[in-house]
């Protein structure tokens, strides 16, 4: 379903490549690169909002403005604590809000992918050739 290439640069930094050409720079916490850590948290809340969106407009209710932002702090040092989804948004009206409510509650608790596999802890498989 997916796959990422994620490698070395020349210049001691990080890449995450897919098959369809995108690329994502990582890093520690030097400017213009996101952590790991942020990019999970950016997969969350992408997960989230890609499908919200839709799903709110298929309902006749096209948000005025839809944002989100994402938040964790560590519990450990190396395992983060509670993740936080807020949404940001303006409805156009009471309808509006209804709608978004149901749907953005759904996709927490249904449709969100990367949100339901870190609920769950999906197993992750080490492979050394």
């Amino acid at each position: 379903m997916a796959n990422v290439r994620v490698e070395r640069t020349e210049d001691g930094g990080f890449v995450a490549t897919n098959a369809r050409g995108a690329e994502v720079r990582m890093g520690g916490a030097e400017e213009g690169v996101f952590t790991p850590v942020e990019l999970l948290l950016a997969a969350l809340g992408g997960c989230h909002i890609v499908t919200v969106e839709p799903l709110t407009a298929k309902r006749g209710q096209r948000l005025v403005r839809l944002a989100m932002e994402v938040s964790a702090e560590k519990a450990e040092p190396n395992r983060l604590g509670p993740v936080t989804v807020r949404y940001d948004v303006e409805l156009p009206s009471e309808e509006a809000d209804e709608v978004f409510r149901a749907v953005a509650h759904r996709v927490h608790e249904k449709y969100c992918t990367v949100g339901r596999s870190l609920e769950e802890g999906t197993e992750v498989r080490l492979d050394i050739p």
